[in-house]
């Protein structure tokens, strides 16, 4: 069986669309309809129901979507893997956006250093959907705030990120959390803080940009959980009570344990701010 044809297959079933499945892929919506049929007739079924705003898995198409996702996996893994025989010649680094902003581009320009012909591809999201990525194998490595404690998991090193709740010095702060977003590592950590020191009706504000939060807490609209660099960097520090919560998360450089990198020696001795 094609695995080309899987990979549409799953495509398409993964978005209900062919349109937006051939989108996805890059294909045209005629190519991807034809390859739809060839698989159809290679496994003697029809693969999916045609519905007013898209399609949807026919019973023999449900029995075989995992067994194709699984295929396309490995298909993927396998290309990767081979192409990365000899020498790492491509890494996909997944990242937080607080990542981002404290040392994602010193890692970056260490790498370019350390290996100029390498390619580099980065995906930024918050951690529940850069952990799907990784154990989809479609990441090498992840900057992930927290210990991940999954069983297909490996932490390559840990970095410390000196985390503050920040509170405003000349205006009374609202009895407000904001986050950068609702699933953000460190706003779930200062909710459930807040929680466990007994408040209970706190508002919430989600702003995704770290200055702009920042200013937001100096003017009193609430408290935040930040990172001392990113204080720092946008000279708010004179301007905000900062305040250590116990036991703060760190943030770890986390890979699958079935697809280490190659420069897996270089990434566990790696000093990052």
């Amino acid at each position: 069986m094609d695995s080309s044809l899987l990979k549409v297959f799953v495509s398409v079933a993964n978005r209900k669309s062919i349109s937006l499945g051939a989108e996805d892929l890059g294909f045209t919506q005629s190519n991807v309809s034809l390859r739809i049929k060839q698989l159809e007739k290679v496994v003697g079924y029809n693969l999916f129901h045609r519905i007013p705003k898209g399609v949807i898995l026919t019973k023999e198409g449900e029995r075989l979507y995992p067994f194709a996702v699984d295929i396309v996996k490995k298909t993927e893994e396998a290309r990767l893997q081979m192409k990365n025989v000899s020498h790492q010649t491509i890494l996909r680094i997944g990242s937080g956006q607080a990542n981002v902003a404290i040392r994602l581009l010193q890692f970056i320009n260490k790498l370019n250093k350390k290996y100029p012909n390498m390619e580099l591809e980065l995906y930024t999201n918050a951690n529940p959907q850069i952990l799907e990525q990784i154990l989809d194998y479609k990441l090498d490595i992840a900057f992930i705030t927290g210990n991940p404690n999954h069983k297909d998991l490996l932490v390559l090193n840990k970095f410390y990120d000196d985390l503050y709740l920040v509170e405003s010095k000349i205006n009374e702060a609202k009895n407000c959390l904001i986050g950068y977003k609702k699933d953000s590592s460190h706003y779930k950590f200062l909710e459930e803080y807040t929680k466990q020191k007994g408040n209970l009706d706190f508002k919430t504000i989600f702003i995704e940009n770290y200055e702009l939060i920042l200013g937001c807490v100096k003017a009193g609209m609430g408290k935040a959980y930040v990172s001392k660099q990113i204080i720092d960097k946008y000279a708010y520090t004179d301007d905000l009570i900062l305040t250590k919560i116990p036991k703060e998360p760190q943030t770890h450089l986390i890979c699958r344990k079935d697809y280490i990198p190659m420069i897996s020696d270089y990434l566990k001795k790696v000093k990052l701010n």
